[in-house]
């Protein structure tokens, strides 16, 4: 019964993980879509990092406007940049953490690859030298050092807003982005499944499971191994296909929609 600013207030009341075709070139598109990607597993363990990116891109764009509008002194860009410095360094610490993590998690993800996981970042490599604080300071150094030059570029070309993340398929030793279509699903599916399980752990609840036309694109070892890992967590997933046949393995496991005219019916 209370209206909310943004759908980032779910964050707080349902972990919910998805995987569609659109994410399918995840892994050979700019970093933007990647770091989106990462953002929302950080959601699911902390909740107040929608509102700490959220923040930081806004300070970040008045900053650029006062620059651009040729309004570069005073207190005002210095009070923005120590706001962006503080939420720069909880973004990419969040970050760093989630990704340790997952990295370790995807061993066990049976049939699906393991996937080596690395965050190539300034502030990511700034805070792997030194303390948390030191980092704010060098931060908030670089941009007042930067004004002149943000300004005529008007982009920001420092923050995690420029972060990317690397995926590395480790049986094969490959970068995500060089490895075959099926093989880049299997590594987005074992980062979810990952990600999924320790969201489990962690919480004790199982995430909302969103998985549109994934099963489609697996083979059939790991198609079943989904479904098996899917009913093990004991969530609630939603899998999507336009072929009812690759669902047959869950047999009476899973209830089955049919979607025609608008209209959703039982199977």
């Amino acid at each position: 019964g209370r209206s909310e600013r943004s759908q980032a207030a779910l964050a707080g009341l349902v972990d919910a993980i998805w995987l569609t075709p659109q994410m399918d070139g995840l892994w050979r598109e700019g970093p933007g879509e990647r770091r989106r990607f990462l953002d929302r597993l950080v959601y699911g363990f902390d909740p107040a990092h929608a509102g700490r990116v959220s923040g930081y891109e806004t300070a970040m764009r008045e900053r650029l406007r006062l620059l651009t509008e040729g309004r570069g002194d005073g207190d005002w860009l210095t009070a923005l940049e120590g706001e962006m410095a503080g939420r720069a360094v909880a973004i990419a610490a969040a970050r760093r953490a989630l990704v340790g993590r997952l990295a370790a998690a995807t061993a066990a993800s049976g049939p699906f690859p393991r996937v080596g996981l690395a965050l190539a970042g300034t502030v990511e490599r700034w805070l792997d030298e030194g303390s948390a604080l030191a980092v704010e300071e060098r931060l908030a150094a670089g941009w007042k050092a930067a004004r002149g030059e943000d300004a005529a570029s008007g982009t920001t070309a420092l923050g995690p807003h420029r972060t990317d993340l690397r995926a590395t398929h480790l049986a094969k030793a490959m970068p995500a982005e060089l490895c075959s279509t099926g093989e880049q699903k299997a590594l987005l599916v074992a980062l979810v499944l990952a990600h999924a399980r320790l969201l489990a752990a962690d919480s004790g609840r199982a995430p909302l499971l969103l998985l549109d036309e994934v099963a489609a694109h697996l083979d059939e070892p790991r198609r079943e191994a989904l479904f098996a890992e899917v009913l093990q967590l004991g969530c609630q997933a939603w899998l999507t296909g336009t072929d009812a046949t690759i669902f047959t393995p869950l047999g009476g496991r899973a209830q089955r929609f049919a979607v025609a005219e608008g209209r959703i019916r039982p199977a």
